[in-house]
């Protein structure tokens, strides 16, 4: 397991993560919380180079609201 990065917000429907530095997960990665529980997958990156964001459409049954703040990782 990888740290994705964290979640800072949420829009229109995706958790929004801030990578930690350019080496972020590709589209199509699925994240999961500390417990291993799945938050969703990746389906854009968008942002600066150095520390992009992270679109993630959330897996089925996750709300978003309460994954603000939290740190996500990517599952290898």
């Amino acid at each position: 397991m990888r740290r994705a990065g964290e979640v800072v917000r949420t829009a229109q429907g995706v958790a929004v993560v801030r990578s930690p530095d350019e080496s972020f997960p590709d589209v199509g990665t699925e994240l999961v919380d500390e417990s291993l529980t799945d938050v969703g997958r990746v389906v854009d990156v968008f942002g600066p180079v150095e520390q992009p964001y992270l679109a993630v459409s959330p897996a089925e049954g996750v709300r978003l609201a309460p994954l603000v703040g939290t740190p996500v990782y990517a599952r290898e």
